[in-house]
């Protein structure tokens, strides 16, 4: 059974690693962002008719100024960004249930679109960073990979980890996506993509490739 790395920042890293477990993978964590806050300023919420908020980062790294937002109901990316504006006081208006282009957003409405300072726009939504994901310049074992699977979450990370990892041969790539596998580049043992942009399709794959099965 071959090791699975996560590069995930917290909070995301703990869920992702705790699903991994339950699965009887062997992880190993290694971040290749951090998650801070950004200076931002609330637009009137008058002016919008929902806050679309695609990673509860948003939600945990506003700060004051979201408070200013809590009247527009909200539409989330998924459960755990919806629990975390509930959590918060924020009307949950809708749940999406496979990543950011599966989101049923009303149509003809002023959105708002709580971001990082890295994400992909939504058409028809205004986008304000709140939170950004700072590079980590050295992450500590990122050296020492070999013979494992790493999970890819977004593009940035596999553009990341291309730029870290110059030895690829034994290491398999499982991506959230085809954009995410593009980014990580080529020279990897293998790399493939979930069969869904979401963590429980991630893992399915990225548990094959542990087992040594084909994706």
């Amino acid at each position: 059974m071959k090791p699975l790395v996560v590069l995930r920042p917290e909070p995301g890293a703990s869920r992702t690693v705790a699903r991994a477990q339950a699965l009887g993978l062997q992880v190993v964590r290694i971040p290749l962002f951090a998650v801070v806050p950004a200076d931002w300023q609330a637009p009137q919420a008058s002016a919008f008719d929902g806050l679309v908020l695609t990673s509860a980062n948003a939600v945990r790294h506003g700060g004051e100024e979201l408070q200013k937002l809590k009247s527009l109901p909200v539409h989330a990316v998924g459960e755990a960004t919806a629990h975390l504006a509930r959590a918060a006081g924020f009307q949950v208006a809708s749940v999406g249930q496979g990543g950011t282009s599966a989101m049923n957003l009303p149509a003809e409405k002023r959105l708002l679109h709580l971001t990082g300072r890295d994400h992909r726009a939504i058409p028809g939504t205004t986008g304000i960073p709140v939170y950004e994901a700072r590079a980590i310049e050295a992450p500590e074992g990122i050296d020492q990979l070999n013979d494992c699977v790493i999970a890819v979450h977004s593009p940035r990370a596999g553009a990341r980890l291309a730029e870290l990892v110059r030895e690829r041969g034994r290491i398999a790539i499982a991506a959230i996506s085809a954009e995410a596998a593009a980014a990580a580049g080529t020279g990897w043992r293998s790399v493939s993509a979930a069969a869904a942009p979401n963590d429980s399709a991630l893992l399915a794959l990225a548990a094959r490739l542990c087992e040594g099965r084909d994706a």
